[in-house]
């Protein structure tokens, strides 16, 4: 699913220095190179969720805090490619003005998505939320509290997947 390319050390550390992600500014110029439909570019970030989220499932067990943070960034993800299959204008050209999604962003997606598509999704976000910040930054959630959470963000991997039209 994924291909490696070696970007070098200095361009990755003034990227973080700046406080931006390697890997969403590289998929976002991918897509922006691709010209990207919505459907393709929601397909993939989807799967970019689904990799995080069978990554976090394998930690649960031996590492919560890393499982908390996969978890976490697989329903992201997620939201973005429903911000983008629902064409969430205004959202979206805010992180094209800004050169990256911030939790602001995040969290109007989430508020919009969840009045267009049900309240199930505001639900997905909170839980994958606790797993951020209880989970990962805090450290105070175990491997059962992270198990019970991740049901949530597996329902949103897979619901958004249906309705973008991946899975049956």
């Amino acid at each position: 699913m994924s291909e490696s390319i070696p970007i070098p050390r200095r361009l990755v550390d003034e990227l973080k220095k700046r406080g931006l992600n390697v890997e969403d500014i590289v998929i976002d110029a991918l897509l922006k190179a691709l010209n990207a439909d919505p459907t393709t570019a929601a397909g993939i970030r989807l799967d970019i969720a689904r990799k995080y989220f069978e990554e976090g499932e394998a930690l649960i067990d031996r590492d919560p805090v890393q499982a908390s943070e996969k978890l976490y960034k697989a329903c992201e993800e997620a939201i973005k490619a429903l911000a983008i299959y629902h064409g969430l204008g205004e959202i979206l050209a805010r992180v094209e003005e800004r050169g990256r999604w911030t939790v602001t962003e995040l969290e109007k997606a989430v508020e919009t998505l969840s009045d267009r598509v049900g309240e199930w999704i505001l639900t997905s976000w909170d839980a994958a939320w606790a797993l951020h910040v209880w989970g990962f930054h805090e450290a105070r959630l175990d491997s059962e509290a992270v198990r019970r959470r991740a049901e949530r963000v597996r329902r949103l991997i897979a619901e958004s997947g249906r309705m973008i039209g991946l899975d049956k």
